[in-house]
């Protein structure tokens, strides 16, 4: 059978096409065989990692492929992502090592540079959770930040990665001689950082522009080293390297269906230059990687083991070039191996410096460690934490030393510029309803370590807070606080009889109450054993309580005031919080005990006589599996003395997370729905976690509620009180939104409640 003349072409065409790849592959290891007997033996292999976020996982599995060649990598070269992965293999961790490390990263809290909760002070906690958004907003001009993160996560904690190389100054006398690119942001020239403390240089060489703040090295502010060389063959090979081997993980351009967003296009712009330059760049490298990892984007580090496979699968294409090189090296690699990372440390001595607004005992005070001291890397990192999360320090970099006297700890701030803030927050319940949280911020407004706060609250109830706090560190802080609170509320009738005779109110039942308070208090308080924090203070509260729901233009029933009086009380509190989140906590405990002493007032009834109030709150919660969390909660408080004072009982009702006086969350119950003057309630909570960020979950609470409960030993009976609930929650950046359901069986009827947004 004869074949058609187009086929024969075709089939020809296809051979010559063949047959030419192959000869252009031959020229290529022809040409790299060319090179390497020109070479003396035992040549020099320089390794250059490409920069490209979370793209840059591929340079682990390339390593892979290297190391089991037994290539020996004599300099490495790298930028952004490229100098972390390379660093961190110059100072002696193998590929698997690597794999096992950055599996195991939380990227999420690198790039965000979310601090644990419980690296906040109970003052610096409840200012986090409250705002949405934070400016500058110095000299009265809203800027913008610096970047999304001060990097402080990923410097601690690469720190500890390179505590066993934290001695060496000059990066050529690493396992494995480095060098990484950085920019300098102030004239846009490229930098090679090749000496001094090896996280700095690192952080400022992956200071991703618009992500991270710049890191000032040397008195020099620089950026991302990707702006400007993104690929430092050239560098390398000055460096001595004879046989140049780089895995190149930038971005290609993209379609242009695929631009379709802003952070897209502005990709594609700073993408031309990188890979403009690498048409020179490629041809200078003798074995040129370059994974298939087009499908990844620079935060896809959820896909670390596709990206690490693509990049062992792109080394593995280059197998017999790097099979040459192996064969051209006399000496086998470097023998070393970090061992298992100790988290032992022992401090003899402290120094710090950079501080120049903040006092040494402040800072020592946020650090909760005192020279000399035995503790662990794990309890510094939670420091340095405690320290960034004031937010007084751009940065905070620390390395140790050995010195004449011992280990030292050397800590270096970089005190931030910025004195002012403002601050923005929205929030609905069905207590107070709608608000629109506008706040001013002023640091060092007096004093070095001071902190003023002004909180103006819009909406259906207005109401501000103000504070003014000096933070002492170890000593006794001293804070003012002044807050006023109001509104309107339905509540049952039965609420009346708490004060005594109630006016003829037949069918009505239930009547509107204006509530109004307004507390000034100034305190004092200091942490205990570096946990609980212990505070005294005296206090200073008008509480007015009054009712139009008889008329006020009634002359047979004028308006009703239930309380119209200044209290005048000396109190003190106890509080320990190691919860992980507030509203959705998987693990931690919680207490809170307060007692107020009332000794004066100004008797709107003419029948006050002293009083102590006493409360308490005992949380604990515990993960059950890895979704699902056990929440534990116990309350009870009682009065003290006389039981004339009915606008300070405790009332149980509704569902809320910021609870004034003596207000008692309890579902089932509408707010104000049960009142007396002591109570013990339990509440137990499973929440699940569907999806991230996503919670459903079921409650039940029980409750004793009377007079003189403690003494009767009527708490200890079977609850009189009980409600349930089924929730729904959203955790997003504005706060949580959340929605319940309750059911009381005593009552047989449901409530619904609604949050959005921090509470405060």
């Amino acid at each position: 059978m004869s074949i058609p003349q187009h086929i024969k072409i075709k089939l020809i065409s296809l051979f010559l096409l063949f047959m030419s790849f192959g000869f252009l592959t031959a020229q290529e290891e022809n040409s790299l065989s060319k090179k390497i007997d020109s070479l003396p033996k035992d040549v020099k292999v320089g390794l250059v990692l490409s920069g490209g976020g979370a793209k840059g996982l591929a340079h682990i599995g390339a390593l892979k492929v290297i190391e089991d060649l037994g290539i020996r990598i004599d300099h490495i070269g790298g930028t952004s992502m490229g100098a972390i992965v390379g660093s961190l293999y110059a100072s002696g961790y193998n590929a698997k090592q690597l794999d096992s490390i950055f599996r195991s990263a939380d990227f999420d809290a690198f790039i965000q540079d979310e601090l644990p909760r419980r690296a906040k002070t109970f003052y610096e906690r409840e200012d986090a959770e409250k705002y949405a958004i934070t400016l500058p907003f110095d000299n009265f001009k809203i800027d913008l930040p610096k970047g999304l993160s001060k990097g402080q996560n990923f410097y601690n904690q690469f720190s500890r990665y390179t505590q066993h190389v934290n001695r060496i100054r000059n990066f050529d006398s690493l396992p494995i001689p480095f060098f990484c690119m950085a920019t300098n942001i102030e004239n846009g020239s490229p930098v090679l950082l090749d000496k001094g403390y090896l996280p700095e240089a690192v952080s400022a060489s992956s200071a991703l522009p618009s992500v991270f703040s710049p890191v000032e090295v040397d008195g020099v502010l620089m950026t991302d080293g990707g702006v400007t060389n993104n690929y430092p063959v050239k560098e390398i090979k000055q460096k001595g390297a004879e046989i140049v081997i780089g895995i190149d993980v930038q971005d290609s351009l993209m379609l242009r269906k695929e631009l379709n967003s802003v952070t897209n296009i502005m990709l594609q712009i700073s993408n031309f230059r990188t890979i403009n330059d690498m048409k020179d760049k490629a041809p200078k490298t003798d074995v040129y990687i370059k994974p298939s990892i087009k499908d990844f984007s620079v935060i896809s580090f959820d896909q670390a083991e596709d990206i690490i496979a693509a990049g062992e699968k792109a080394a593995f294409d280059q197998y017999e070039k790097l099979k040459q090189i192996k064969q051209m090296q006399k000496e086998p690699p470097r023998n070393i191996e970090v061992e298992s990372i100790s988290d032992s440390l022992n401090i003899d001595i402290m120094s710090i410096t950079g501080n120049n607004a903040y006092t040494r005992s402040y800072i020592l005070g946020k650090l909760k460690l005192k020279s000399p001291a035995n503790t662990t890397y794990q309890k510094l990192n939670e420091g340095i934490n405690n320290l960034s999360a004031t937010g007084n320090f751009d940065r905070i970099s620390h390395r140790l030393i050995n010195t004449d006297g011992g280990n030292a700890l050397l800590l270096n701030v970089k005190e931030s510029d910025n004195k002012m803030l403002f601050r923005f927050a929205l929030h609905y319940d069905d207590l107070l309803q709608t608000a629109a949280l506008i706040n001013l911020t002023r640091k060092r407004l007096l004093f070095n370590n001071d902190i003023f706060s002004f909180d103006l609250a819009l909406g259906d109830n207005i109401r501000y807070n103000v504070d003014y706090y000096i933070d002492k560190g170890y000593y006794w802080s001293i804070g003012l606080n002044s807050r006023f609170y109001k509104f309107d509320k339905d509540i049952d009738v039965d609420f009346l009889s708490e004060f005594g005779e109630a006016p003829d109110l037949v069918g009505i039942n239930s009547i509107n109450i204006d509530y109004q308070d307004f507390t000034t208090s100034l305190y004092f308080e200091t942490l205990f054993k570096q946990t609980f924090s212990l505070g005294v203070g005296a206090e200073y509260k008008r509480l007015r309580i009054l009712s139009d729901t008889f008329g006020e233009d009634d002359d047979q029933m004028p308006r009703t005031v239930f309380d119209d009086s200044d209290y005048w009380s000396v109190f003190g509190y106890l509080k320990l919080d190691t919860y992980d989140n507030k509203y959705f906590p998987t693990k931690g405990f919680l207490f809170d005990g307060d007692i107020h002493a009332y000794l004066f007032s100004s008797d709107f009834s003419n029948n006050f006589s002293q009083f102590s109030i006493a409360k308490a709150t005992f949380g604990y919660a515990t993960p059950v599996t890895r979704r699902l969390s056990f929440n534990l909660n116990l309350e009870a408080g009682t009065k003290i003395g006389n039981n004339n004072v009915p606008s300070l009982d405790f009332l149980l009702g509704g569902f809320g997370a910021k609870m004034i006086n003596n207000f008692i969350p309890f579902y089932g119950y509408d707010f104000i729905g049960i009142t007396g003057e002591s109570f013990a309630k339990t509440l137990v909570t499973l929440d699940y976690e569907i999806f991230n960020k996503n919670h459903i979950n079921v409650s039940a609470n029980f409750a004793n509620v009377g007079n003189k409960l403690f003494t009767t030993g009527d708490w200890l009976s079977s609850p009189e009180y009980t409600g349930y609930a089924f929730g729904y929650g959203l955790e997003t950046f504005a706060g949580p939104i959340q929605v319940k359901f309750t059911y009381s069986p005593e009552l047989d009827e449901s409530e619904w409640f609604f949050s959005v947004g921090f509470w405060f």
